[in-house]
């Protein structure tokens, strides 16, 4: 993405003060002026100009984006329920504790590990939030109300988008959203 801006600088001849000498006769006086200007334009961009050398030194610095905090410990889930599910669905595709951990705090955060969660305002669904739900047909016939099939369309799509479970953790946590 580029960022765009226009920026007019204008420069005038040194600004004299006039006064008057006793003589009757106009006496300039220039006025001191900075050396040089500084100008923040838009985030990490600074532009200086150096009054007689007419030249602009721009600086670009690139935002630093803090590392994700690490997922707080999940513990083991009850058997039968979602968390199970998706433990043995990750312990499958060979991703450990660290991975479960992950994906238990983006669940809680997105649906609560409800399969019938529904965003009002946008309509996702579903323990993965899908928008529209009805993406999860392509797991199972029985996306509206089976975990499992949730589950497994849910870590197919963070596979293909994110590669890992923290990895979707990790922009969830900087976005708000995954």
């Amino acid at each position: 993405m580029s960022l765009g801006f226009v920026a007019t600088l204008m420069m005038a001849a040194p600004n004299p003060v006039s006064t008057v000498s006793a003589s009757g006769v106009p006496v300039s006086k220039p006025v001191a002026r900075a050396e040089v200007q500084s100008l923040i334009v838009a985030e990490g961009f600074v532009n200086e100009i150096a009054r007689d050398k007419f030249a602009i030194k721009e600086i670009v610095v690139e935002p630093v984006v803090p590392a994700a905090p690490e997922a707080p410990a999940a513990g083991t889930p009850d058997p039968g329920t979602a968390q199970a599910i998706a433990q043995s669905m990750l312990a499958a595709r060979g991703q450990g504790t660290d991975q479960f951990n992950c994906l238990v705090s983006l669940w809680n955060r997105e649906s609560g590990w409800n399969v019938y969660a529904m965003n009002s305002s946008s309509g996702a669904y579903g323990i993965p939030q899908a928008l529209p739900g009805s993406k999860m047909a392509t797991a199972g016939a029985d996306w509206a109300t089976n975990p499992a099939t949730q589950i497994a369309w849910g870590l197919s799509y963070i596979d293909g988008r994110y590669g890992t479970p923290c990895g979707a953790w990790a922009y969830s946590e900087a976005n708000g959203w995954y």
